[in-house]
């Protein structure tokens, strides 16, 4: 028997073969090319684009791309969602497209004195380039704050081109006066950063001063491109109405996401009402502050397969966490003919689970 071991350990220690030795080296520079993304600078009508393409640009199903928040960019505001364990279920079957606002990159170049930011319209429009460029024909989108406004303008353009739509406190309404004098006010007596913190988090996760709240206010306030953040800022502040109604709202599903202590909170149950109860869920994360998808990353991996299950993807995926932990109970009101009351709520328990509503049924979530 020992000389068998002996054997055996003799033979692991073969060096492999230069062939064998190449193609691990081939796959392994592969894994970390996805890991790290694959970073292009694409040329549009209206400037360049920098974006970010992780995954192997199949099109067979829509590209997931995403539009980060103003004061981020793609990284520090979604890496911890797409990262995260139980999200790799969905970034294994989807390419994942990570757009930054123009100048908004990590390490992007100060813009020149005098430099005319393109509005949110503009930059909206900016983004068939990139659908373009890697031959994608429709997309989901994943907007947080102003990445979801553009994201919206972008599928209420084109709607033919998205397939679903997550918006992370989306705020569809233009500034109104008293907003504009109170803004006003507030870049008199606050910094840029501060007025940015204001709009990222809660006050509740401000007085705290997390771990986060500190490390993104340092991240801001030593940024090299802080007068691009703050021409992006300036831009979204004069941003229009989406005037969207039960009438004129976007032809795909929409899932909107809330955090029940997040600034735009009221905002974000505003536009709820304002869209096709049919084709929208509604997501309000329970003590969750402003930027839920990096302080709840499980609760939001959760609803998005949800989502992507109700739009025929990935049908056999499997509720891994939230299944196993929650019981699901759904209060709502329906008459044979299937309609059904604005209000549904979906809360969760602590044993056991079910599926919950597919995006073609409105539902008020709270977890």
């Amino acid at each position: 028997m020992t000389t068998e071991m002996q054997e055996i350990a003799i033979t692991e220690e073969k060096p492999l073969l230069t062939g064998q030795a190449e193609a691990k080296d081939v796959e392994l520079a592969a894994r970390i090319l996805l890991d790290q993304g694959q970073e292009h600078s694409i040329e549009t009508p209206h400037g360049v684009l920098h974006v970010t393409l992780h995954g192997t640009r199949t099109t067979r199903r829509p590209a997931i791309l995403t539009f980060h928040d103003v004061g981020l960019e793609s990284k520090s505001c979604f890496s911890p969602l797409f990262k995260f364990e139980e999200m790799q279920e969905i970034v294994k079957n989807f390419t994942l497209i990570h757009v930054d606002a123009p100048g908004q990159e990590e390490g992007a170049a100060a813009y020149p004195a005098g430099y005319q930011y393109p509005t949110m319209d503009t930059v909206a429009e900016m983004i068939p380039s990139v659908l373009q460029f890697f031959n994608f024909r429709t997309v989901i989108g994943v907007g947080v704050g102003v990445g979801a406004y553009i994201l919206s303008k972008f599928a209420l353009a084109n709607p033919d081109s998205v397939e679903g739509l997550v918006l992370v406190n989306i705020d569809t309404n233009a500034r109104g006066w008293i907003d504009w004098a109170a803004q006003k006010l507030v870049s008199v007596t606050s910094s840029l950063t501060e007025q940015i913190m204001s709009h990222l988090f809660s006050q509740e996760e401000l007085s705290a001063n997390t771990e986060l709240v500190q490390f993104h206010r340092e991240r801001i306030s030593k940024a090299s491109n802080m007068v691009n953040i703050e021409l992006f800022w300036k831009t979204y502040n004069s941003r229009r109405d989406l005037n969207i109604d039960r009438n004129s709202t976007f032809k795909c599903p929409v899932m909107l996401v809330v955090g029940d202590q997040a600034p735009y909170e009221e905002a974000a149950v505003e536009c709820n009402s304002k869209m096709d109860p049919t084709t929208t869920s509604f997501l309000k994360m329970a003590d969750a502050g402003g930027l839920p998808q990096l302080t709840q990353p499980a609760k939001l991996t959760e609803a998005f397969k949800y989502f992507i299950q109700g739009m025929g993807y990935m049908a056999s995926s499997c509720m891994t966490r939230l299944s196993r932990s929650r019981t699901t109970s759904l209060s709502s009101s329906y008459s044979m003919d299937g309609s059904r009351s604005r209000s549904r709520t979906l809360s969760q328990g602590s044993q056991g689970g079910q599926m919950p509503p597919s995006p073609s049924q409105t539902m008020e979530v709270s977890c």
